[in-house]
């Protein structure tokens, strides 16, 4: 063998990370920083794969070499002609196999001091499960919780101005967290890609400071917070914001202009509500959107299902409140002098 294998504790010793798995792979998730070279692209993958199944795994390889070796070598013409002697490349596929191991013993041979990672993607998706497990219990967790509109996602991003530590599972899961909680242009990740992420933030929490964070349901979107997370949110601190109704009314007015300018849109992402209230109910707020009584809409809407949701929600799952933090508005003003005192 001419290349070597390093282990997940040595990704800091490389200059660059390589993902040879096909684009397919890659978009669902990677490791932090890696590049995607793949060896086999969706379709070659899949060719190599029939002819296995089909014809035999001799057949399947002969193929598949002349593939990867054409792959690799158009890599190293585009995309590592310009790297110097020292580099040192980390490669991995699947399951630290025959990908990656084609691509590390090409670059060794060149000269670079390319590293196979050990057990490839596979062994690094068991330690993101495994660290996602560990890690939320070691943090000391400050909890924001609050009706919608109260503005906890513009909290946390005052405190972190002010040098507080932060996690934002909404600005991760790029979700608002509600039922109209999905942005127009915005595309959620996977869940895996999500979890990487997470794991990545977790890890970079200092553990001598406190951490805040905006309490959530178990699904943001289409994506699940990891047990452990919930249940260290749960039973940490908490601080409720308590925000006048018409404050909140005119907040949300302000946050989510994208819907009130797409009535068609507001009504498609209110149709998931439909099947929860009374048909008179249901006509009284489509008669709101199609009069743009966008104020009286969104205060129906917070007194009927979110104020009512949020009540429940929290006496069964952050009965640990500590303390109140009432705010006059969500105006930068406010949230700057609110997290000045946290």
């Amino acid at each position: 063998m001419f290349f070597k294998v390093a282990t997940l504790a040595q990704l800091n010793a490389f200059d660059e990370i390589i993902d040879v798995r096909s684009p397919s792979e890659f978009a669902v998730d990677h490791l932090p920083g890696a590049i995607s070279c793949p060896v086999l692209d969706d379709a070659e993958r899949a060719r190599v794969g029939t002819l296995y199944c089909q014809q035999s795994p001799f057949a399947a390889r002969r193929v598949g070499a002349a593939l990867v070796a054409r792959n690799i070598a158009l890599h190293i013409e585009e995309r590592f002609h310009d790297r110097p002697k020292s580099w040192r490349p980390l490669v991995y596929c699947w399951r630290g196999g025959q990908r990656s191991g084609a691509m590390a013993l090409v670059l060794a041979q060149v000269g670079w001091a390319a590293h196979q990672l050990e057990h490839g993607y596979k062994g690094y998706r068991q330690q993101v499960l495994a660290d996602l497990e560990q890690l939320p219990a070691g943090i000391d967790w400050r909890v924001l919780t609050g009706p919608t509109g109260s503005g906890k996602s513009r909290l946390l991003a005052a405190l972190a101005r002010h040098g507080r530590q932060v996690l934002d599972l909404e600005g991760l899961a790029s979700h608002r967290g509600s039922v109209l909680g999905l942005v127009p242009g915005q595309t959620q990740p996977s869940q895996k890609a999500f979890e990487s992420a997470l794991r990545q933030a977790l890890i970079a929490c200092d553990g001598r400071e406190p951490v805040y964070i905006e309490a959530e349901s178990r699904h943001i979107g289409r994506l699940t917070l990891p047990n452990a997370l919930l249940a260290a949110m749960q039973s940490a601190p908490a601080i409720r914001l308590e925000v006048p109704l018409a404050e909140r009314v005119r907040f949300l007015l302000e946050d989510y202009a994208f819907l009130t300018e797409q009535p068609a849109l507001l009504t498609a992402q209110l149709d998931r509500l439909k099947t929860l209230y009374a048909r008179e109910q249901w006509d009284a707020w489509q008669r709101l959107i199609q009069s743009a009584q966008y104020a009286e809409l969104v205060q129906a809407l917070l007194e009927a299902h979110y104020d009512p949701l949020y009540r429940r929600s929290t006496a069964k799952h952050f009965a640990a409140e500590t303390c109140t933090l009432t705010l006059a508005g969500v105006t930068d003003d406010a949230l700057e002098q609110a997290s000045s005192v946290l």
